[in-house]
């Protein structure tokens, strides 16, 4: 007798590891439905997600055996021109652009001898009722005139152009060390940094401090530097301000080399609405490539919003993914405003206390189905991609793989730790610092989801906040931060600001970050060249002299910074292995945790030092191997870190193995053992 039912099909893991979410499983299951069909519709069925996102391949300015061929999607022009410096920028019938049959593309071929290294274009455009100079959408290179300010599109074509070394390259995850960065302001000197001088200058500093990734901001060109590189104009073009593409590319380089991944600050949630230098009337349409009526502007950023669910739109920003991983060989995003994408109210003045508030209806399903195609694209072009998602609203499975029901980002930022080193350094006095409350923020994570774990990052360095070192000590770093001249501010802050570093590092659960100079108490917020400040660079740059010079007490937190991620890397799988609680008490003040054989413990009390305090932990001896008190790092050095301590033996706790560690705990201080082999 034959059976003909059908299995029920398998709930998404999602779900499954989570009943909370049982109410919501025909929403989830949607979206992880909307996406396939999605895929299929692009696809067609026929070719991977890849092949379909090349675009970069095909559209801009290309030169082939024999001729140079542009092509631009401009479905709403009637006639386009190409003009420029090999013209004398005037229209003439040898440039015009013929419409291809059938579609809204438009192509132009060139002999060889037409254009050459270097040459500046533009097109013109015409359209019912208007024309207009324009830069092509999918052009690689932008530059802008000295003298006149004018943005043109650039001809790329050197006799040499760079050739990588390093071939292949796999990040280490283990764990992933994030060095956030700006390749304009990493320079001392007050003025726009290279990518020449970052390499030579800054590189082999975060070489020698252990991080292993760069993650560099602003490379996508931007009319405005002060824009901190997030208001996009040309999504395909390295900012030229900074050098040249094959600058760029010698940069990763030997980040590659030197066992560094290179991460890029991928902006695609909104775009400049410029009209001369981006996409905000390319050819008519001021919808071409953004939602149309009140989703057409960013109501707080006064910027473009991209249209997810038009499949032109989604093929330019898929394969502006595809081009920066296969061009410059990067190796992953950080997705930036991706709250913004996610809902209808990019998140402004919305409270998220519920699951009802991530399935209520004002999410944008397109958004979430684009998302998860870059996804899954980033992963399909480099399986050792990472992708980070800047997302504020706690979206569930957002860092969860697709097949899972998830979005399929690597990791999420952990946005709520910074907020919440703010909130108690502004609102709550030393005694009032609760480790129980400490330690529940800083593992309060989704199962299964990994984060990114910081203190602080570049939005906490601006104008208008302030980084924790100056929320410590305030203006008492420009008075007292001379060795030997340290008040009792400065000491606060230097031992708290250690603290802090090492708490939120050390319970990290895929990887910690820390922006560009903060690792040692960088005392300038930035301030980009604006009318308002007389255009001045003098906050637009890291002041490393700061941290060479012996004098002053910033090298002990730059000292600490690299000894702290020697600590934690010399711990094998550190992300992996649970952090383990072992003792919290708000009254004393007192944490301790372990992972895997590194036991971190933290006296956050201001005035109470404690004798002899006692831990229940495996029997055994236990070595310091990091002590935020020690001299080196401008502490006190009340203990004595070469002294070996042994667990002493309790009759009660023997039977699990376990003895009485105790420590010496100076008030204010962290210290990390770890227990030797026998």
């Amino acid at each position: 007798m034959s059976n003909n039912s059908s299995k029920a099909p398998q709930r998404l893991k999602i779900i499954r590891d989570d009943s909370w979410l049982e109410p919501y499983e025909h929403a989830i299951q949607g979206r992880h439905d909307h996406v396939l069909a999605k895929q299929h519709e692009l696809t067609q069925g026929q070719q991977s997600l890849s092949d379909f996102a090349s675009g970069h391949l095909y559209f801009g300015l290309h030169k082939e055996k024999r001729a140079w061929v542009l092509r631009e999607w401009a479905p709403n022009a009637t006639r386009i021109y190409l003009v420029g410096t090999f013209n004398d920028w005037q229209e003439s019938e040898a440039y015009q652009f013929s419409r291809i049959s059938g579609s809204g593309n438009w192509e132009l071929k060139l002999p060889l001898k037409a254009l050459h290294h270097e040459d500046l274009y533009k097109i013109k455009v015409y359209w019912n009722g208007g024309q207009g100079e324009r830069i092509p959408a999918w052009t690689t290179r932008v530059v802008q005139d000295d003298v006149t300010k004018i943005f043109s599109a650039q001809v790329w074509d050197p006799a040499e152009p760079y050739k990588f070394k390093k071939k292949s390259f796999r990040p280490n995850k283990d764990p992933l060390l994030i060095y956030e960065c700006h390749i304009g302001m990493g320079q001392d000197a007050e003025k726009v940094g290279t990518y020449n001088e970052f390499r030579l200058n800054v590189l082999p500093r975060v070489i020698a401090d252990g991080y292993n990734c760069l993650q560099l901001m602003a490379i996508q060109e931007h009319p405005y530097y002060g824009s901190f590189g997030y208001h996009v104009s040309n999504f395909f073009a390295p900012s030229s301000r900074f050098g040249t593409p094959d600058e760029l590319k010698q940069l990763i380089d030997e980040a590659h080399a030197a066992g560094l991944a290179v991460i890029m600050d991928m902006v695609q949630s909104h775009a400049v609405k410029n009209e001369l230098e981006g996409l905000g009337n390319l050819a008519g349409d001021p919808n071409q490539y953004f939602y149309p009526g009140d989703r057409h502007e960013h109501p707080a950023w006064d910027s473009l919003c991209f249209d997810y669910g038009k499949n032109e739109v989604i093929h330019f920003l898929l394969s502006n993914c595809k081009y920066w991983l296969t061009e410059f060989n990067f190796d992953g995003f950080r997705f930036d405003g991706v709250t913004s994408m996610l809902y209808y109210s990019h998140g402004l003045g919305q409270a998220f206390g519920s699951y009802d508030d991530y399935f209520n209806g004002t999410q944008d399903d397109n958004a979430l189905c684009y998302l998860t195609l870059a996804n899954l694209l980033i992963h399909e072009v480099k399986s050792s991609a990472i992708t980070i998602a800047e997302e504020v609203s706690g979206m569930p499975g957002l860092a969860l793989p697709f097949k899972d029901g998830g979005l399929g980002f690597d990791y999420r930022l952990a946005m709520n730790i910074p907020d919440y080193w703010i909130k108690i350094i502004k609102e709550l006095p030393d005694e009032g610092w609760k480790p129980s409350s400490i330690f529940w923020e800083l593992i309060n994570r989704r199962a299964g989801e990994k984060n990114i774990s910081y203190c602080e990052s570049h939005d906490q360095a601006l104008v208008g906040d302030k980084t924790i070192i100056f929320r410590l000590i305030d203006a008492d770093m420009y008075w007292h931060f001379r060795k030997g001249d340290e008040n009792e501010t400065v000491r606060r802050g230097i031992a708290l600001h250690k603290m802090i570093r090492l708490v939120t590092a050390s319970t990290m659960n895929g990887g910690y970050l820390n922006f560009m100079g903060n690792e040692f108490g960088h005392p300038e917020w930035i301030d980009f060249p604006r009318e308002g400040n007389g255009w001045s660079y003098k906050y637009a740059r890291r002041q490393w002299n700061l941290v060479d010079n012996d004098a002053l007490c910033y090298h002990y937190l730059g000292d600490f910074d690299k000894a702290m991620l020697k600590t934690i890397t010399s711990e094998k799988h550190f992300q992996k292995l649970p952090v383990v609680e072992i003792w919290h008490n708000d009254d004393d003040q007192i944490l301790a945790f372990t992972r895997g054989e590194l036991l971190f413990v933290f006296n956050f009390s201001p005035t109470r030092s404690y004798t002899d305090y006692g831990f229940m932990l495996p029997e055994g001896a236990y070595e310091v191997v990091l002590n935020t008190d020690a001299k080196d790092f401008g502490g006190f050095g009340f203990a004595d870190d070469s002294v070996v301590h042994f667990t002493n033996y309790d009759p009660l706790l023997q039977k699990d193995g376990k003895g009485w560690l105790k420590l010496y705990l100076p008030a204010r201080s962290a210290v990390v053992l770890r227990k030797k082999s026998e």
